[in-house]
């Protein structure tokens, strides 16, 4: 097992001290409180299940797309805390679907609703057809299921953002920051709180989670060493949206606070370090083909190939930020968490364009990228689109 504080430049936990200064308050909300935790299964997901299910809540149903993962999901919890007095179940269920309808109309109402489905990648505006799905999860599927919240009487409302919402160059945080706008419209019926926080370290499908495959299947690590970034871990994904739904105020947005803790480091030297913890010595490859050949010889010497370059697709933001100058903070509540102090306006017309738009396109069955990206941009005018023609799945 490696270490991962280590790995991306840490020796401490971020929110320790917050989580203790707000422990017993923490606890008596979970134990007191009915919890409904959608798109459970993936990797912040199981991260937020767990720091409830730890804290003993009276009801933890968990949804999510994925049936694999939720059995991972209830094995490792049963391994690791063993069982609950409170009513814990999974369910494998699009969110989208009627069968998820049902469901809630069978098992509600919740007290707490936590978002944590979404299209994550990057990648996934490589074509029209992922791009609306995205558009689909991480607005519609949200926005549905606040609608439901609402219905149910919920205490309270999180979704999941991202710091690629602040000034996005991508059409994945562009739909984040749509995402917010829609949640601001729901602020006035209920209380809705959410996160935008750094990449997740190894999590599913992410670049430092493909380190670990590669090296089970004996293949070349390749990053971009130019590309910066702030990393928490899984365990204070979980916590950051534990303490952002339970403690936040309505349209707070949390963020890990920048400190001499949180810094910036580029995955190519997590890729140097991650071998090092596994006692491999980096041969550095000039060609994506010198290192698949490479591949066939070097681990055998105690040595693996890696291919570090400077990033040149779509999407990649030069440089990471939780917030934008226009927006409040509030950083004196907590040692390592800052705030957003959300906004209660919204556009109602400019929202209800959105969505006229969006159906037209899904009427006639055909769509392209450069409409979505023009709807976006009407959305947000400052969005600045950073499009090279080229993407992720045309790499090693």
């Amino acid at each position: 097992m490696f270490d991962l504080l280590s790995l991306i430049g840490r020796t401490q936990p971020l929110f320790e001290a917050d989580l203790k200064a707000h422990n017993d308050n923490l606890a008596d909300r979970v134990a007191a409180g009915r919890f409904l935790v959608l798109g459970g299964a993936g990797s912040i997901g199981q991260a937020v299940v767990k720091e409830l299910f730890s804290r003993q809540p009276r009801a933890l149903h968990v949804v999510d797309i994925s049936e694999n993962n939720l059995v991972e999901l209830v094995r490792d919890l049963r391994s690791r805390f063993g069982y609950i007095d409170g009513d814990f179940q999974t369910f494998a269920l699009d969110i989208g679907s009627l069968e998820y309808d049902a469901f809630i109309k069978a098992m509600g109402p919740y007290d707490y609703v936590l978002n944590l489905s979404a299209l994550k990648h990057v990648r996934s505006e490589k074509d029209p057809y992922t791009l609306m799905r995205m558009v689909d999860v991480n607005v519609f599927n949200t926005d549905k299921t606040l609608q439901q919240a609402i219905t149910g009487g919920a205490n309270k409302y999180f979704c999941v953002s991202t710091d690629k919402a602040a000034n996005p160059v991508n059409m994945m945080g562009a739909s984040k920051r749509i995402m917010e706008m829609f949640l601001n419209r729901r602020s006035q019926q209920i209380p809705i709180s959410t996160a935008r926080f750094a990449n997740v370290a190894f999590s599913d499908g992410s670049l430092l989670h493909g380190f670990n495959q590669r090296l089970e299947k004996g293949q070349p690590l390749v990053a971009p060493n130019d590309v910066r970034r702030y990393f928490v871990t899984p365990a204070e994904s979980g916590q950051l949206c534990l303490m952002s739904c339970l403690l936040g105020d309505n349209r707070d947005i949390f963020f890990p606070k920048l400190s001499d803790a949180l810094h910036l480091i580029t995955f190519s030297d997590i890729a140097l370090k991650y071998l090092a913890q596994k006692g491999l010595e980096p041969v550095l490859c000039d060609s994506e083909e010198q290192a698949r050949e490479l591949a066939k010889t070097l681990p055998r010497q105690g040595k693996w190939p890696c291919l570090f370059t400077p990033s040149d697709t779509t999407g990649e933001k030069d440089f990471e930020e939780f917030f934008t100058d226009s927006e409040t903070l509030d950083l004196g509540r907590f040692e390592n968490l800052g705030i957003i102090k959300g906004e209660a306006g919204f556009d109602a017309d400019k929202l209800a364009h959105f969505e006229a738009r969006i159906s037209a396109m899904k009427g006639r069955l055909a769509w392209d990228k450069a409409e979505l990206v023009s709807l976006f941009k009407e959305m947000i005018p400052a969005f600045g689109h950073k499009e090279t023609g080229k993407y992720l799945d045309g790499k090693m």
